[in-house]
């Protein structure tokens, strides 16, 4: 795994395939999908392919191109009514630039998406504030946080939470000296 990209544990070319499929059940190119997304034929050929890893970005740009929440490029089976999700199989994404890490707690494709982060002291979770049409809630479990929404900043420590529009553009960044961990609730899952 290269450290200039992300960390996933998943196979990368079950994504690669995943993209592929959801691509061409849209009826859509790997011209059309790349200019959807911002990024070149080339790349969303390798990733389909499994010869490269996506950055986080790529895989958000990627997944709105499609039209689904980011997670969902990880699912391959149809939800349950019922669906537990085990600790040892959770799905874990890591960006080594801003030093974190999402695990999804929640299973794919629910109306609800729920998120455990881990953010390195000086990380952020991503390098610019970003936007998405859903309502957010992070809640710090340990260490500190700041979100970043609008033109507001709000410092958290263990136990608080914050809840917002995330339509606003937003980040979470670790200005302590310690790891973060955070929940962060999202609904509808973002895209």
């Amino acid at each position: 795994m290269p450290s200039t990209q992300y960390a996933l544990s998943y196979p990368h070319r079950v994504i690669g395939n995943r993209i592929r499929e959801l691509r061409q059940s849209r009826r859509m190119t790997v011209r059309d999908l790349a200019s959807h997304a911002g990024v070149s034929t080339g790349l969303v050929s390798q990733v389909e392919r499994g010869l490269t890893d996506p950055s986080l970005e790529t895989l958000r740009r990627l997944s709105a191109a499609l039209g689904l929440p980011l997670f969902d490029l990880f699912r391959q089976d149809d939800p349950d009514d019922v669906a537990v999700v085990r600790r040892d199989r959770r799905i874990v994404v890591r960006s080594p630039q801003g030093g974190v890490e999402y695990t999804r707690v929640s299973a794919g494709s629910a109306r609800l998406e729920v998120l455990e982060g881990a953010l390195e002291p000086g990380g952020a979770s991503s390098e610019a504030c970003y936007s998405h049409p859903s309502e957010e809630c992070v809640v710090v479990l340990s260490g500190s946080l700041v979100v970043e929404a609008g033109e507001s900043r709000h410092e958290l420590g263990p136990g608080d939470s914050c809840t917002f529009d995330s339509r606003v553009p937003h980040r979470y960044v670790n200005e302590g000296g310690e790891p973060a961990r955070f929940l962060v609730s999202v609904t509808p899952p973002s895209r």
